[in-house]
């Protein structure tokens, strides 16, 4: 058994990791909630399942940087950078961050400025961004992948890919999270594999529109495939190279997202295409949906920086602005010239 390991965030995905880590280790799972913790410490279960007598529940985040040296943050996009400046006293050298947040941050600019379009590329950072300008960490990596947190409860089989620019992160992750049923793989390519996971949640909710729809599998895997192609459109633009999109991280993650009911992101697209509203879904959703936010910033960063995404465009008029679903359909299914692969 290694030394503590720490997670930070005790949602589905938290949970998740949390159990996996279990395998190899004790793992201090944070909350901010003490009744939370005080169930998990007293039951060992938590969110409706069972979970090793290995996690141990708190809500002191000073306990957790004093007590372990590797630790996962996995909180929602919109908390992150405060929970950044929450943690950065009690970081030191020492400590290694791989964090498991799929988003994209959008500092100092003003709510009518984002919705507006207001900001340029410099004004979005993804989280080891955020790590670096708010901590004084360094060895900082991403964990990403096609991670249904349900299946990966019951124990079925999965993989993830630790990104980091230092090899030692990246053999810290695997060696916490390799068991029986869970695999890492080993990329250095960490502004792609973080791109890629924030993306991927823009088409899953596109995919649940359409099934939603009942418009068929055809053009499901039309859309998976554009996507990936729009993805990497994208990240040439931020100046990566499309091989992380095309690994686990990236159509890995895309087809699991995309197509299953499990993903908040496809369930949220779904219900848009049973026609329900947009607005109420966020109000009632118990779970952080970063696919809706995540358009937002993509949206007007292809506008501004005139980009031929038409998905992007085409998902934005629909969820934001009241566009017909079927029209847009219509639009997108309209460019029979469109080369097929243009990215290699």
């Amino acid at each position: 058994m290694s030394d503590l390991v720490g997670v930070i965030g005790s949602g589905r995905f938290g949970l998740a990791m949390a159990s996996v880590l279990a395998n190899n280790s004790k793992v201090l799972l944070y909350s901010r909630n003490p009744e939370t913790i005080a169930y998990i410490n007293e039951n060992h279960e938590h969110l409706g399942y069972k979970i090793s007598k290995n996690i141990i529940g708190t809500h002191d985040l000073e306990r957790v940087t004093e007590k372990c040296k590797l630790i996962f943050p996995i909180v929602p996009s919109q908390n992150f950078r405060d929970l950044m400046k929450e943690l950065n006293s009690h970081l030191r050298a020492r400590h290694i961050l791989i964090h498991g947040t799929k988003g994209l941050d959008i500092h100092n600019i003003s709510k009518e400025d984002f919705e507006n379009g207001n900001f340029t590329n410099k004004d979005i950072s993804s989280m080891s961004e955020v790590i670096r300008q708010e901590t004084n960490v360094v060895r900082i990596g991403c964990l990403s992948g096609p991670n249904l947190s349900q299946e990966i409860m019951m124990r079925k089989p999965a993989a993830a890919v630790v990104a980091s620019e230092f090899d030692e992160v990246v053999h810290a992750g695997q060696i916490a999270l390799g068991c029986k049923y869970f695999f890492a793989f080993h990329s250095n390519d960490l502004r792609g594999t973080e791109l890629a996971g924030a993306f991927k949640n823009i088409i899953a909710l596109a995919s649940g529109i359409l099934a939603g729809k009942e418009l068929g599998k055809n053009l499901e895997a039309l859309l998976i495939t554009r996507g990936l192609n729009e993805m990497i459109h994208f990240g040439n633009s931020l100046g990566i190279s499309g091989e992380a999109f095309l690994g686990t991280a990236g159509i890995g993650d895309l087809i699991a997202t995309a197509t299953s009911p499990l993903s908040r992101n496809y369930t949220f697209g779904f219900y848009l295409g049973q026609g329900a509203d947009v607005n109420e879904l966020m109000s009632n959703s118990s779970n952080t949906v970063e696919g809706v936010m995540t358009l937002k910033i993509i949206h007007h960063l292809a506008i501004k920086n005139k980009l031929e995404l038409p998905i992007i465009i085409m998902l934005y008029k629909t969820i934001f602005e009241g566009y017909n679903i079927d029209k847009a359909v219509m639009y997108l299914m309209s460019n029979p010239m469109a080369v097929d692969v243009d990215f290699l």
